[in-house]
């Protein structure tokens, strides 16, 4: 499998990015930006897609697609918005392209600009809503559910993969209410949604708050968010839920009639995840040896490595691990039996422990005989002998052990990692010193957070939802403070 990974104490950035490519996760493409993701990274990214559309249409909202591109005089509807994404928007001004005269290759046809230029988008609330504007005449078509799983391209400079891509995958929903009310509780919905995913399928834990006015999504009156802690104690905001108000039903002339017959604007709401969550799982979890995957979102669940001289011995074994595997799968256990014999069992070993695949059996010739099997759990790398009748109920329960573990080591490395400070100085310290998240107090004036961000780099990740709130004076102006926000440098 070449070299190890470099160490997390020695280079946590390098470890990350070597990790994403020897795990066979994705790649670097030609394009300047952009990933490909690859077979078994991809898979990952399947079963998160499966894990959330199934929560989805559990809470109502229905699946549809929309256009990849945007005409220029949409986005610029909602002024807002605009600014937010004019600088990152990739924009198609000419249709076809021709042969140079001079034979130097592939030009742009200069006869063939569009009338107006479209937009790739960069988010899809321009293009939603003014379908919307046709699809919402009544009350009787609201609430209106919808979400659409897509790519989306945003032109950053800095990219790294999975975190920050030029274009990127990703689910973006949006929704139209009849009223305020019904609006903020769908916005909130979401982020729970999003919470109970993180942690009960990525084994993520992770903090509900609202954003502050200058960290909102464009265009949004009030931002939801969870945010995750990883191993170098920088924060990752792992999904966004937005109230949107009336702005955009405005900007597009969405109006439904009410009951009464009178017209009025729809309320509205967005809210998305998108591939930064393999970063979120990657950096949570894994170790110097490799990945470390929950089994909930492991395409190789269980693998089977066999230990044989001829094959004869190969033969034998085999025979014994058929019935096995058809066992676990009948349990919905996904399991691989690999009887390569163009790799030695070490090298099996070591993939499959740096592709963070849960469990590892092993069978040699000696198992055989005694009628047991090595059964190896990823994150723990702890091994034990198992009697082959008794390991199915063994490997199932595993499963269950090892996501439960994986989550609570990461829930005890979150909660010992939030410091409370009361002076900026010890705030400055503790940035420095500790990292995670910092819970101090703030006078809620953009003039302070810009401050704070442009001194220390460190930004508000949210104002937290499920903290008491508890009254101080913010530790830069001395102002008065109704409660602790909580700071960290972020990816």
């Amino acid at each position: 499998m070449g070299k190890k990974l470099t160490s997390r104490a020695e280079d946590y950035s390098k470890w990350y990015n070597e990790l994403v490519v020897k795990a066979d996760l994705a790649e670097n493409s030609g394009v300047r930006g952009c990933m490909v993701i690859k077979p078994y990274g991809f898979a990952i990214w399947e079963k998160m897609q499966a894990g959330l559309d199934k929560m989805f249409k559990d809470t109502g909202h229905q699946n549809a697609y929309f256009p990849l591109f945007i005409p220029k005089s949409y986005l610029s509807k909602e002024a807002s918005h605009v600014e937010g994404f004019a600088k990152e928007c990739a924009v198609v001004t000419h249709y076809r392209l021709k042969n140079a005269e001079d034979g130097s290759g592939i030009v742009v046809d200069e006869n063939a600009k569009l009338e107006e230029e479209l937009i790739v988008r960069p988010t899809s609330e321009t293009i939603i809503w003014d379908t919307y504007r046709k699809w919402v005449q009544s009350y009787r078509d609201l609430p209106l559910l919808i979400n659409q799983w897509a790519n989306v391209v945003r032109w950053e400079m800095r990219t790294r993969l999975f975190l920050r891509t030029a274009e990127f995958l990703w689910q973006e929903g949006h929704t139209a209410h009849a009223t305020e009310k019904e609006a903020m509780e769908e916005a909130e919905l979401m982020m729970n949604v999003y919470a109970d995913f993180a942690q009960n399928h990525m084994a993520v834990p992770v903090i509900k708050g609202t954003k502050t006015e200058s960290e909102r999504f464009a265009g949004a009156e009030e931002t939801f968010c969870i945010e995750a802690l990883m191993q170098d104690g920088k924060a990752l905001q792992a999904g966004t839920s937005h109230f949107l108000g009336q702005n955009f039903a405005k900007a597009f002339d969405v109006k439904y009639a009410n009951k009464e017959g009178k017209q009025d604007y729809v309320w509205a709401t967005s809210w998305g995840v998108s591939t930064r969550l393999m970063g979120a799982l990657i950096m949570t979890h894994s170790d110097d040896n490799g990945l470390v995957l929950p089994p909930k979102l492991a395409p190789i669940q269980v693998v089977i490595v066999p230990i044989y001289k001829g094959e004869d011995q190969l033969g034998a074994i085999s025979k014994k691990v058929a019935p096995l595997v058809e066992e676990l799968r009948t349990k919905g256990v996904s399991v691989k039996y690999d009887d390569r014999d163009t790799h030695k069992p070490g090298f099996k070993f070591n993939e499959y422990e740096l592709k963070g695949v849960p469990v590892r059996l092993a069978i040699g010739q000696r198992d055989l005989e005694n009628g047991t099997f090595e059964v190896a759990r990823r994150d723990t790398l702890e091994k034990q002998s198992v009697l082959a009748d008794e390991v199915v109920e063994k490997v199932v329960t595993l499963l269950d052990e090892i996501q439960e573990h994986i989550y609570k080591k990461a829930l005890y490395h979150q909660r010992s990692n939030i410091t409370e400070v009361d002076t900026y100085e010890e705030f400055k310290t503790v940035l420095e010193e500790k990292g995670g998240f910092i819970a101090a107090h703030w006078d809620g004036t953009s003039e302070t957070e810009d401050r704070i961000k442009e001194e220390t780099k460190a930004t508000i990740r949210c104002i937290p939802i499920d903290v008491a709130k508890e009254e101080g004076t913010c530790m830069i102006t001395g102002k008065p403070s109704p409660y602790r926000v909580l700071f960290a440098k972020a990816y």
